[in-house]
């Protein structure tokens, strides 16, 4: 199982991404940092969203999972930021 790691600095708040990978596959995805986000579950269900998804899908599947929730509140922090962080966590 491969290992990566990224970081993106938003505008308020730094985003982590940690992805557990095999053959392609995030089996497991960990999002921290000090960003403001609300309700406070959203980065758990979004991190259940990613897992099982193909590495290169995973930009895609950001995109829709905050494309169906309307009632997500991140002031200085946007859907783009959670993306960077994870080409970030891709790059090595």
């Amino acid at each position: 199982m491969k290992h990566h790691v990224g970081e993106h600095k938003a505008r308020k708040g730094l985003i982590r991404v940690e992805i557990d990978e095999e053959n392609g596959i995030a089996e497991n995805v960990k999002i921290t940092g000090d960003f403001f986000i609300h309700p406070e579950e959203t980065i758990g269900e979004l991190e259940k969203e990613l897992k099982g998804h193909k590495l290169e899908e995973l930009e895609h599947v950001i995109d829709e999972f905050f494309a169906m929730r309307m009632d997500i509140e991140m002031p200085y922090v946007n859907v783009e930021d959670f993306k960077i962080a994870i080409k970030n966590a891709l790059k090595d």
